[in-house]
Protein backbone atom coordinates (compact mmCIF):
# COMPACT_ATOMS: atom_id res chain seq x y z
CA UNK A 1 0.00 0.00 0.00
CA UNK A 2 1.41 3.08 -1.18
CA UNK A 3 1.46 6.13 1.48
CA UNK A 4 -0.45 8.91 0.81
CA UNK A 5 0.45 12.69 1.09
CA UNK A 6 0.11 14.47 4.00
CA UNK A 7 -2.36 17.73 3.46
CA UNK A 8 -1.52 20.97 5.05
CA UNK A 9 -3.33 24.38 4.56
CA UNK A 10 -2.15 28.16 4.95
CA UNK A 11 -3.43 31.74 4.81
CA UNK A 12 -0.52 33.49 3.22
CA UNK A 13 -0.33 37.19 3.80
CA UNK A 14 2.71 38.44 1.73
CA UNK A 15 4.39 41.72 1.74
CA UNK A 16 6.87 42.00 -0.55
CA UNK A 17 8.06 45.41 -0.43
CA UNK A 18 10.82 45.02 -3.04
CA UNK A 19 8.58 43.95 -5.94
CA UNK A 20 5.64 45.70 -4.26
CA UNK A 21 3.35 42.70 -3.91
CA UNK A 22 1.06 42.66 -1.15
CA UNK A 23 -1.60 40.16 -1.24
CA UNK A 24 -3.27 36.95 0.61
CA UNK A 25 -3.36 33.29 -0.95
CA UNK A 26 -5.28 30.23 0.58
CA UNK A 27 -2.77 27.95 -0.23
CA UNK A 28 -2.86 23.81 0.04
CA UNK A 29 0.39 22.02 0.40
CA UNK A 30 0.43 18.34 -0.30
CA UNK A 31 3.74 16.85 1.49
CA UNK A 32 5.09 14.26 0.11
CA UNK A 33 5.46 11.07 1.74
CA UNK A 34 9.34 11.20 0.80
CA UNK A 35 9.22 15.10 2.12
CA UNK A 36 10.55 16.85 4.79
CA UNK A 37 8.54 19.88 6.60
CA UNK A 38 11.58 21.79 5.90
CA UNK A 39 11.01 21.34 1.99
CA UNK A 40 7.54 22.16 2.05
CA UNK A 41 8.02 25.20 4.10
CA UNK A 42 10.65 26.12 1.51
CA UNK A 43 8.55 25.61 -0.86
CA UNK A 44 6.07 27.82 0.52
CA UNK A 45 8.80 30.70 1.31
CA UNK A 46 9.23 30.31 -2.73
CA UNK A 47 5.73 30.44 -3.87
CA UNK A 48 5.49 33.66 -1.05
CA UNK A 49 8.76 35.69 -3.02
CA UNK A 50 7.30 34.92 -6.66
CA UNK A 51 3.19 35.42 -5.48
CA UNK A 52 1.11 35.92 -8.03
CA UNK A 53 -2.44 34.95 -8.59
CA UNK A 54 -1.45 32.62 -11.38
CA UNK A 55 1.32 30.57 -9.50
CA UNK A 56 0.42 26.83 -8.50
CA UNK A 57 1.97 24.27 -6.99
CA UNK A 58 2.73 21.37 -9.08
CA UNK A 59 2.54 17.40 -8.63
CA UNK A 60 6.50 18.25 -7.66
CA UNK A 61 7.90 15.14 -6.37
CA UNK A 62 5.66 13.34 -7.45
CA UNK A 63 5.86 13.97 -11.24
CA UNK A 64 9.81 14.27 -12.59
CA UNK A 65 9.01 16.59 -15.65
CA UNK A 66 7.47 19.03 -13.33
CA UNK A 67 8.84 21.60 -11.04
CA UNK A 68 7.95 22.39 -7.59
CA UNK A 69 5.98 25.44 -8.52
CA UNK A 70 4.97 26.71 -12.02
CA UNK A 71 3.65 29.85 -13.66
CA UNK A 72 1.92 29.46 -17.41
CA UNK A 73 0.44 32.00 -19.17
CA UNK A 74 -3.15 31.65 -21.04
CA UNK A 75 -1.31 29.85 -24.19
CA UNK A 76 0.08 27.64 -21.73
CA UNK A 77 3.60 28.43 -21.77
CA UNK A 78 6.15 28.04 -18.27
CA UNK A 79 6.42 31.80 -17.60
CA UNK A 80 8.46 30.49 -14.44
CA UNK A 81 9.76 27.51 -13.65
CA UNK A 82 10.53 27.15 -9.82
CA UNK A 83 12.49 24.05 -8.08
CA UNK A 84 13.49 23.48 -4.32
CA UNK A 85 16.68 21.23 -3.72
CA UNK A 86 19.62 20.25 -5.31
CA UNK A 87 18.72 19.40 -9.29
CA UNK A 88 21.30 17.84 -11.41
CA UNK A 89 22.06 20.11 -14.55
CA UNK A 90 20.36 18.22 -16.91
CA UNK A 91 17.18 19.04 -15.29
CA UNK A 92 18.01 22.58 -15.16
CA UNK A 93 19.24 23.04 -18.83
CA UNK A 94 15.93 21.45 -20.12
CA UNK A 95 13.73 23.68 -17.93
CA UNK A 96 15.85 26.63 -18.98
CA UNK A 97 14.74 25.39 -22.50
CA UNK A 98 10.87 25.12 -21.56
CA UNK A 99 10.34 28.11 -19.34
CA UNK A 100 11.04 31.81 -19.77
CA UNK A 101 12.74 32.12 -16.29
CA UNK A 102 13.83 29.66 -14.14
CA UNK A 103 15.00 29.99 -10.21
CA UNK A 104 16.31 27.17 -7.96
CA UNK A 105 15.90 28.14 -4.34
CA UNK A 106 18.72 25.63 -1.99
CA UNK A 107 18.13 25.03 1.47
CA UNK A 108 21.25 24.02 2.63
CA UNK A 109 24.25 27.02 1.45
CA UNK A 110 27.26 24.79 2.22
CA UNK A 111 25.83 21.70 0.69
CA UNK A 112 24.22 24.13 -2.30
CA UNK A 113 27.81 25.80 -2.74
CA UNK A 114 29.24 22.07 -3.25
CA UNK A 115 26.51 21.52 -5.52
CA UNK A 116 26.66 24.52 -7.38
CA UNK A 117 30.51 24.60 -8.02
CA UNK A 118 31.10 21.76 -9.96
CA UNK A 119 28.16 22.86 -12.80
CA UNK A 120 27.85 26.70 -12.70
CA UNK A 121 30.02 26.57 -16.09
CA UNK A 122 27.62 24.01 -17.08
CA UNK A 123 24.95 26.31 -16.53
CA UNK A 124 26.96 29.74 -18.37
CA UNK A 125 24.53 29.86 -20.95
CA UNK A 126 21.20 29.65 -19.30
CA UNK A 127 20.46 33.39 -19.51
CA UNK A 128 17.12 32.93 -17.86
CA UNK A 129 18.86 31.08 -14.52
CA UNK A 130 18.53 31.85 -11.31
CA UNK A 131 20.28 30.40 -8.39
CA UNK A 132 19.07 31.42 -4.80
CA UNK A 133 20.74 29.73 -1.29
CA UNK A 134 18.87 29.89 1.41
CA UNK A 135 21.05 29.16 5.08
CA UNK A 136 19.98 25.52 6.22
CA UNK A 137 20.32 26.59 9.93
CA UNK A 138 17.44 29.29 8.82
CA UNK A 139 15.12 27.06 7.19
CA UNK A 140 15.54 24.24 9.72
CA UNK A 141 14.00 26.61 12.44
CA UNK A 142 10.77 27.15 9.74
CA UNK A 143 9.49 23.34 11.04
CA UNK A 144 8.59 25.44 14.35
CA UNK A 145 6.40 26.83 12.10
CA UNK A 146 4.27 23.89 10.67
CA UNK A 147 0.59 22.95 11.36
CA UNK A 148 -2.20 21.03 9.89
CA UNK A 149 -3.89 25.13 9.52
CA UNK A 150 -1.34 28.03 9.04
CA UNK A 151 -1.62 31.18 9.33
CA UNK A 152 1.42 32.94 8.11
CA UNK A 153 3.09 36.21 7.34
CA UNK A 154 5.83 36.88 4.64
CA UNK A 155 7.18 39.82 4.89
CA UNK A 156 10.17 40.65 2.13
CA UNK A 157 12.29 43.97 2.79
CA UNK A 158 15.51 44.60 1.02
CA UNK A 159 16.72 41.18 0.33
CA UNK A 160 15.88 39.89 3.68
CA UNK A 161 12.79 37.16 4.54
CA UNK A 162 10.77 37.34 7.52
CA UNK A 163 8.39 34.38 8.03
CA UNK A 164 5.94 34.56 10.66
CA UNK A 165 3.48 33.15 12.75
CA UNK A 166 1.35 32.82 15.87
CA UNK A 167 4.60 30.15 16.97
CA UNK A 168 6.92 32.65 16.40
CA UNK A 169 9.29 34.19 13.50
CA UNK A 170 11.77 33.38 11.57
CA UNK A 171 14.65 35.24 9.50
CA UNK A 172 15.96 34.39 5.94
CA UNK A 173 18.89 35.99 4.23
CA UNK A 174 19.13 34.30 0.82
CA UNK A 175 22.48 34.20 -1.12
CA UNK A 176 22.57 34.46 -4.99
CA UNK A 177 24.84 31.93 -5.96
CA UNK A 178 23.12 32.94 -9.70
CA UNK A 179 21.75 36.47 -9.64
CA UNK A 180 18.47 37.27 -11.76
CA UNK A 181 19.69 38.67 -15.46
Amino acid sequence: MALRATIYKANLHVANQDLHHYASHAVVLAKHPSETTERMMVRLVAFALNASEDLVFTKGLSEVDEPDLWLKDLTGSIQLWIDVGQPDERRILKACGRANQVKVYCYARQVAKLWWEPIANKLGRARNLTIIALPSEQTKALDALVASSMDINVNVQDGQILVSSNKGDVTIDPVFLRPES
